[in-house]
């Protein structure tokens, strides 16, 4: 198994980028990418996706967009010093690899560059964290990387549930990088 890492680049999708061949083995998620990611950039402005590309096939993909956070939804660690109105954070919807480059980090390459724009967004508009929709099987990889479950259910990021919204403050993604 080799490190492709430093042969892969990110890059936001581009309209003709192709989709066809992309299969990650979460049916959902890959068809996300090829019906509906394209739209959500380029049509409807929702949602922009990344791409982690290899040589010209793509690898991964990862879709952000912005959120609102309401702070009353925070644990009380996580709520400390904030003020007590809705606060901007950057969603990551979804983000997924496709099955040829699982388990070599393409994954962690995409959310790494996912917690580099966060930190982009703080110092351009303002942006407390990022929250991802993990699904059951990803909350252990969210998890270790020190995202916290909070509870959205009463209306915080939409009305449709989510498995596990996890949440990773604005200056844990900081302290990391100074490592």
């Amino acid at each position: 198994m080799t490190d492709t890492r430093a042969e892969v680049r990110v890059r936001l999708l581009r309209t003709d980028d192709d989709r066809t061949g992309f299969q990650s083995g979460d049916i959902e998620l890959d068809r996300f990418f090829r019906r509906y990611a394209g739209q959500n950039q380029f049509r409807h402005h929702i949602g922009t996706t990344y791409v982690a590309v290899l040589g010209g096939a793509i690898a991964g993909f990862a879709t952000v967009s912005m959120a609102e956070l309401a702070t009353e939804k925070l644990t009380r660690k996580l709520r400390r010093r904030l003020p007590a109105y809705p606060l901007p954070a950057l969603r990551l919807a979804r983000l997924a690899v496709d099955q040829r480059w699982q388990g070599l980090g393409t994954g962690r390459l995409l959310l790494r560059s996912v917690l580099e724009l966060a930190l982009e967004m703080r110092d351009r508009v303002g942006c407390t964290g990022v929250l991802v929709d993990a699904k059951a099987n990803a909350v252990g990889f969210y998890g270790s990387l020190g995202f916290e479950a909070i509870d959205l259910a009463s209306g915080g990021l939409g009305d449709r549930p989510s498995p596990e919204v996890m949440f990773l403050p604005i200056g844990t993604i900081a302290a990391a990088g100074r490592r």
